[in-house]
């Protein structure tokens, strides 16, 4: 069993904290980093891969301080930064011999775990083709085979699935779960579904601070209550919804709209119902956005 701690860490960067002492315990499993941008995600990812150094608290893997094994703690991390660079001129089995040689896998050992990864990832049949050839979403998977190529036990993967279309990010969360069961896997995106899919704990970060934690029931049930369903064919109470709550969701009819928003208040409208939440209701009630969205 791993097991990651994360105790009482903060990173400032002069009068900011991108992280405030955020104290996580993480085990085997997937876990979902939820947060908008500029919340801290990328910090605390990074300082968990040793890229970045906290400036208060630390991170222990069993049971040891990860800058007291530091060589040995970053021979089981596998990271996928959202940036992620190739070497265009590489086909995608150069490219991946190439990262196997710097992570010191054995030439044999190295091309057979490179042959199984490319199928995983559905680039097998195009493993001889330049990389820069490739699309984007074929480039990510690229890097989610690199990520997996010294069976690392600690994944870290910051919006992995960005570019990836349907078909691929299901085959992708597949993959994840698959491999899951000795593995503590880190995954943050804005794709609402992908965390709702296989995490088993979700972490939620605002402002730099940890703001929730739990699994996919244990979060829905706390919404209990707070969402809520209008249908209004009154434009000047429409107006009123939108400028007073946070609306999920805005749907027009031929003669009505019809919204879905979130509150922790009860809604004075009379013809207000209450809903079931769903994860989607959970990212508007915790991070305010910008935008409505409108089908």
């Amino acid at each position: 069993m791993n097991k990651l701690e994360i105790k009482n860490l903060t990173k400032s960067y002069g009068n900011k904290n991108a992280n405030n002492n955020i104290t996580i315990t993480l085990e085997n499993g997937v876990y979902g980093l939820l947060g908008p941008n500029g919340a801290g995600k990328t910090t605390l990812m990074k300082q968990i891969a040793t890229l970045i150094k906290p400036t208060t608290g630390e991170i222990i893997y069993n049971g040891k301080n990860i800058y007291s094994i530091e060589d040995e703690y970053r021979g089981v991390i596998g990271y996928l930064p959202q940036e992620f660079g190739v070497y265009k001129n590489f086909s995608a089995k150069s490219f991946l011999q190439y990262i196997a040689a710097l992570k010191g896998l054995a030439k044999r050992e190295a091309n057979k775990k490179i042959d199984e990864l490319l199928n995983v990832v559905g680039l097998y049949d195009v493993r001889n083709k330049a990389i820069g050839k490739f699309s984007g979403g074929m480039k990510r998977r690229v890097g989610i085979a690199q990520v997996l190529l010294n069976d690392p036990k600690i994944i870290i993967l910051d919006e992995p699935t960005a570019g990836l279309d349907p078909q691929e990010r299901t085959r992708f969360r597949n993959l994840l779960s698959a491999i899951s069961k000795d593995k503590i896997i880190i995954l943050s995106t804005h794709i609402i579904s992908d965390i709702e899919s296989i995490a088993k704990e979700t972490i939620m970060i605002k402002d730099g601070e940890m703001i929730m934690k739990g699994s996919h029931r244990e979060i829905l049930s706390d919404m209990n209550g707070k969402v809520y369903r209008i249908r209004t064919n009154d434009e000047n109470q429409l107006a009123e919804i939108q400028s007073k709550y946070k609306v999920v969701n805005l749907q027009r009819g031929i003669d009505f709209t019809e919204l879905r928003i979130v509150s922790d208040e009860a809604i004075p409208y009379v013809n207000a119902q209450v809903m079931e939440p769903k994860f989607e209701d959970v990212y508007m009630f915790y991070f305010d956005l910008e935008n409505t969205k409108e089908v």
